[in-house]
């Protein structure tokens, strides 16, 4: 029998023993979880299969579309300014192009201004970045990182990395190569003591698709579905079609022949003797292929990232988020590319998973914008949203499922490069869940863009959509009967949105060239905010105008590969 002693030590020894897994309970429950934001270049929602769209049934991303039923899938994320680098500079930030100076391409994103790293750090995260960063200046503010040469390259890529003065290259394709990198990270350099934030970014699906040769024959014998405004392209206005069609050829480069400076038709070096029609369609389908065969590589890979997570068993702590950082036009209106404020490219595919809190299987039609990524991250990181940002964070949204009563009801657009590289005129856009509203203020570019065509200005108009019952915006509404008073309201919200978020503003901080860019374009709205009979008739005439100089094959100059800003990093493959 044991004595008093005895017992009272054996009482202590297990008191002991159950203080310290309740002390190692309550710590689980209170670790902040890891995060991983994983993004792909172009890679648009309606090549996602979770979004239902015509590609659901080719099945090519049976990975995210699993990762989907374990999280929720956002309807209407909306991208401020739908290029690269000014998408990837607000996600960054938290800020709109016009806050944070990203307006174009050839903008960069110094140390002091990688906000998201900066805070991560903060709140105790290890943090890293790995693949296409393209924001020019290296992202030294996370701890570690492995990042392309501005856009990089599809085979034997070239990186940067912590620690190395020179870039280095890799064999293979960039996709596995990434992935290859991300996974070496989490095998040698992750601690296991400390939360991760992991930033990886994908150059594939980016234009011009190259994939890995193992899917050369993937969707080889497949004819590709078409969406019925390759071939219809909708009313559009005097700012994107010209008067009675005549710049139609000009704006907007194209899938078939229309657009004479720059199309999938010449870039794919279509038969030069079949029909236009059957040229239009040849290269749709070769353009669908590629870029489905580079989606398709990414799903694959990040196959390879979700099983090496639940072999460590990660994915329980681990918020994922998945996106692009634009949509992406595959085939709509006869585009190429992204740029346009239009639905296939100002949408961005979002999918969330955090077994923890965020229900599975959900949908949201919540409007959340990108400036708004990383407020949520940091939200989730147990940390205080800092009041620089202009983004709110959406966790509430992600773990009910509702939105509360004073989230935001409408989003900001901005596109500044005004008829660069793809032809697209500068404009702006306000999104509600039913509307949109689009001014194209025609406002000349700068000589940076490296076009004439951008030098010029192209004629003003707006274009208003009824997403509800044309959801793709093929009738302009703005000037219908029946929309007369919608129109007045929209405008009228639209007018305290651009004071709401300081477009209207000029950014003092910027170089005295962007404040004067800014300037300009806030004339130029403001001067065709009314539109009515003076400015309509100034349109008409500028239509004539850019017609006369780009709308003759014969005297446009040929499309000439621009190079971007010179920097840290490399120019752009493209």
């Amino acid at each position: 029998m044991l004595n008093k002693n005895g017992i009272l030590i054996f009482i202590v020894l297990i008191s002991g023993m159950v203080g310290s897994a309740m002390q190692k309970l309550e710590h689980s429950e209170t670790k902040k979880p890891n995060i991983i934001f994983i993004m792909s270049d172009d890679h648009t929602w309606q090549a996602v299969g979770a979004y239902d769209s015509r590609f659901k049934y080719l099945n090519p991303t049976p990975n995210l579309d699993k990762l989907a039923k374990s999280g929720m899938v956002f309807d209407h994320a909306i991208c401020g300014n739908a290029i690269c680098t000014p998408s990837r500079a607000s996600i960054m930030t938290g800020q709109y192009s016009h806050l944070n100076g990203v307006l174009t391409l050839d903008d960069a994103l110094p140390e002091s201004k990688q906000y998201l790293a900066h805070e991560m750090r903060r709140a105790g995260y290890q943090t890293a970045v790995i693949g296409k960063w393209h924001l020019h200046d290296l992202p030294t503010a996370f701890d570690y990182y492995k990042v392309l040469p501005g856009q990089g390259k599809y085979f034997n890529p070239e990186f940067f990395e912590t620690g190395k003065k020179k870039k280095f290259r890799v064999e293979g394709h960039s996709t596995d190569c990434i992935m290859d990198a991300a996974l070496e990270w989490f095998a040698t350099r992750r601690k296991g003591d400390q939360p991760f934030f992991l930033k990886l970014h994908f150059k594939a699906p980016h234009d011009y698709f190259k994939n890995a040769p193992r899917y050369d024959d993937y969707l080889e014998e497949v004819a590709m579905p078409e969406p019925l405004s390759l071939w219809a392209r909708g009313e559009g206005s005097v700012a994107t079609r010209g008067v009675d069609g005549e710049l139609e050829r000009v704006i907007g480069t194209s899938i078939g022949r229309r657009n004479f400076r720059r199309s999938y038709d010449a870039d794919w070096e279509v038969d030069e003797g079949l029909s236009d029609a059957e040229a239009k369609r040849e290269a749709y389908n070769v353009y669908l292929k590629k870029y489905l065969r580079c989606v398709k590589g990414v799903d694959d890979n990040l196959g390879r990232l979700f099983a090496y997570m639940e072999q460590e068993g990660l994915l329980e702590n681990t918020v994922i988020v998945y996106t692009g950082d634009q949509g992406f036009f595959l085939g709509e209106h006869d585009f190429q590319d992204k740029r346009w404020a239009y639905e296939p490219s100002l949408r961005m595919p979002l999918i969330v998973s955090y077994p923890k809190t965020i229900p599975m299987g959900v949908r949201s039609d919540a409007l959340v914008e990108n400036i708004d990524f990383p407020a949520t991250l940091i939200d989730f990181a147990g940390v205080s949203v800092p009041d620089y940002m202009q983004g709110r964070s959406f966790r509430s949204i992600l773990e009910t499922g509702e939105e509360a009563e004073d989230w935001k009801q409408a989003a900001y657009y901005q596109y500044w490069m005004h008829m660069a590289h793809h032809d697209v005129p500068g404009h702006i856009a306000m999104r509600t869940k039913r509307y949109k509203l689009i001014q194209f203020y025609g406002t000349a570019g700068v000589r940076g863009y490296r076009s004439e065509r951008s030098w010029e200005s192209t004629p003003a108009g707006w274009e208003l959509y009824d997403l509800e019952k044309d959801p793709t915006e093929s009738d302009n509404v703005y000037d219908h009967p029946d929309y007369t008073a919608v129109q007045v309201e929209l405008k009228k919200q639209f007018k305290q949105l651009r004071v709401a978020v300081r477009a209207d503003q000029v950014n003092e901080n910027l170089p005295i060239e962007a404040q004067q860019r800014m300037a300009e374009v806030n004339r130029m709205i403001e001067a065709n905010w009314v539109y009515e009979v003076a400015a309509k008739e100034a349109a008409v005439q500028q239509s004539k105008i850019y017609a006369e100089r780009f709308a003759d094959p014969k005297q446009t100059e040929p499309y000439v590969v621009p190079w971007l800003r010179p920097g840290t990093l490399d120019p752009s493959e493209k």
